[in-house]
């Protein structure tokens, strides 16, 4: 069974398999026990279409660099992500980003000069095997409804995939991005804040001076709710830094590093 192509894995995967009957025929992919592979992630990959549902429990902002992508928020330090219980289980009722229910699966080129993608996954993730419980992935040789339902979720993130690249090009065009800064005092030490950089966001002041004829095809298009989804996220950074705080996961001030890296 050959490896896909790889030469730098996404976030989580640490392999990757295409998917085929030949050699999974009798396979079948099991649910996780926990949560342990985004335990010590503080930044997951967001795509547009999940702004608005994501918005509600983690502050969503922007990579730096000159080809930003969305990202939520779980913790503002490497290595901390204040969503998950100390049995390695993510907080109940919390919204669960597309990109953590796609693992282990995603939709990967085999040969590089082909823009055809097959259906993989990883098999370090331990829920897909021969002699697991679970969904059966192959029945007679074709494709179970379950492993139709992973390739038609992998195809539909692929496509939310390209809105979002889509409206991040037209962020640039704007040119309404600034790098951002938050910074966060607590009651028992006030003059020693907590300074959190490394990540862009939208210009408010930009945007105000935006012409109204772009502001108006900004409602239009959609993208003005989504740029208030992020915005109004924007809030809850002090929210997760008191999470934090309350999990003894927040670092001295003259150590706090950028919120993303």
């Amino acid at each position: 069974m050959a490896s896909a192509p790889q030469p730098q894995l996404p976030l989580f995967y640490k392999d990757l398999l295409p998917l085929n009957s030949r050699d999974h025929g009798d396979w079948k992919v099991g649910p996780f026990e926990d949560g342990s592979f985004l335990a010590e992630t503080h930044a997951i990959p967001l795509t547009v279409d999940e702004f608005v549902d994501a918005q509600r429990n983690y502050p969503i902002v922007f990579t730096a660099g000159d080809n930003p992508l969305p990202i939520a928020l779980m913790g503002l330090n490497e290595g901390v992500n204040t969503f998950m219980d100390e049995n390695g289980k993510l907080e109940a009722g919390v919204y669960v980003p597309a990109y953590v229910r796609r693992y282990p699966f995603i939709l990967a080129k085999l040969q590089p000069e082909s823009e055809d993608m097959s259906l993989c996954f990883d098999p370090s993730a331990g829920v897909v095997g021969k002699d697991n419980d679970g969904q059966e992935l192959f029945k007679d040789a074709e494709p179970t409804e379950y492993t139709t339902n992973v390739l038609e979720f992998c195809r539909k993130f692929e496509e939310a995939g390209q809105r979002t690249k889509a409206f991040l090009e037209e962020l640039k065009k704007l040119d309404i991005l600034m790098d951002g800064e938050i910074a966060i005092t607590r009651s028992d030490a006030p003059d020693t804040p907590f300074v959190y950089r490394g990540f862009r966001m939208v210009d408010e002041n930009k945007l105000r001076e935006l012409p109204a004829e772009t502001v108006h095809e900004l409602n239009k298009n959609g993208m003005n709710m989504l740029i208030n989804a992020h915005m109004f996220s924007l809030n809850l950074m002090r929210s997760v830094f008191e999470r934090q705080s309350a999990q003894g996961k927040v670092p001295a001030p003259q150590a706090t590093g950028a919120a993303v890296n």
